[in-house]
């Protein structure tokens, strides 16, 4: 049980470590509580069994670390909204483009084309059995 709590403890911590280098380090909060709290039992759980408890440190350091990025990233990184004007005018410009290519494309032709002007040599058509037709 002891073994199970520690290695638990020790895989929060490192997805908490993980998680707080990532844009999304407020989720970070999670596994690195969950690793302290699984650490605490830990920690118990050795100086009841009186175990060595080196790897228990190791998780503690590494949910520190993880916590202190986290608060670091939360309290000094600002989002930033960029320029949204930029955006639209090319966004717009686009719109303009493609109504101007659609504009240009000759649909008039395609209806005028016979079907016997179609070559259809290198084109491979699929079996259908009568079966699957409904008429």
């Amino acid at each position: 049980m002891r073994i199970l709590i520690i290695i638990l403890s020790l895989i929060s911590a490192a997805f908490a470590v993980i998680l707080s280098v990532l844009p999304v380090s407020n989720l970070a909060f999670i596994p690195a509580i969950l690793a302290l709290v699984l650490g605490l039992i830990g920690f118990y759980l050795s100086n009841k069994k009186n175990k060595p408890k080196h790897t228990i440190k190791l998780a503690f350091l590494l949910t520190i670390i993880a916590l202190s990025i986290s608060i670091y990233k939360a309290i000094f990184d600002t989002s930033e909204v960029g320029n949204t004007e930029q955006l639209e005018l090319t966004e717009q410009q686009s719109e303009e483009e493609a109504i101007e290519v659609l504009e240009d494309l000759d649909i008039e032709d395609m209806e005028d084309m016979d079907l016997e002007d179609i070559d259809l040599e290198g084109v491979e058509f699929e079996d259908v059995d009568g079966e699957d037709i409904d008429l």
